[in-house]
């Protein structure tokens, strides 16, 4: 993921406004419109980030480097972030500060119990909120004297990142696989859905993973699924 700040302001009122100037962020997130929202507040704070999409890819970062701060995603293709967590808090030399993130409010008690520092609930849009979670959480010599932003900044991931997604889930579903599968569908979905304030699809996700809990009929809610993500790709065509 590239970590030159398009939105640079030069000079020193520019880097005011960036009080992770210098830090190294790792997101690991499946999702490319949830990371490109990241991307974007990392950047506007000031920080380097390097991005993972899954628990291998993450665990390839962390054998070369240490970040200053570590934001898990709680499902992800290959694995729980838990997991990825547990393993991180329980590396020396540890990494500073280490943050679960899910767009299921509920996942937070599990990330905490897992050695989390915090947590971060999706959508995640806010430039004053993501400042705010992140610096509240980081020890006290990687804090600076640099100021918060005081801009109401809300972010807008490129639509294209969600096209993105949802081609990943028609290529999922379009595969064979088990109910985990569907499971991972569900949970990937809602989050997608949640960041782009797409309630129907949050809808259907939700529904599908009920589905599954509740050990009901899977085709009904499958096929609400797939129409709908094959839906969004007609309305976000590639260009």
């Amino acid at each position: 993921m590239d970590d030159a700040d398009p939105f640079a302001v030069p000079g020193p009122r520019g880097a005011s406004r960036k009080p992770l100037l210098g830090l190294t962020v790792l997101v690991v997130e499946d999702s490319n419109f949830a990371a490109e929202a990241l991307r974007m507040l990392c950047l506007r704070s000031g920080a380097r980030i390097r991005r993972a999409d899954c628990l291998r890819s993450a665990r390839h970062h962390l054998q070369v480097y240490r970040p200053a701060i570590l934001i898990v995603d709680l499902g992800l293709p290959d694995g729980s972030g838990l997991d990825l967590i547990e393993e991180s808090v329980a590396a020396r030399p540890r990494i500073a500060t280490i943050l679960g993130m899910s767009g299921d409010n509920f996942a937070e008690d599990s990330a905490i119990a897992a050695g989390a520092d915090g947590f971060l609930e999706k959508p995640l849009t806010s430039l004053a909120t993501f400042q705010k979670e992140v610096l509240r959480r980081l020890p006290a010599d990687l804090l600076t004297d640099l100021p918060l932003t005081t801009e109401e900044l809300v972010v807008h991931p490129d639509p294209l990142a969600f096209r993105d997604d949802m081609a990943h889930v028609a290529d999922v579903l379009n595969d064979e696989g088990d109910g985990r599968m569907l499971d991972y569908v569900a949970q990937f979905l809602r989050g997608v859905a949640r960041s782009a304030q797409d309630q129907v699809l949050a809808e259907a996700a939700e529904g599908l993973a009920r589905a599954r809990a509740g050990g009901a009929p899977l085709a009904s809610s499958t096929a609400r699924v797939a129409g709908l993500v094959q839906q969004r790709l007609r309305d976000h065509p590639a260009i």
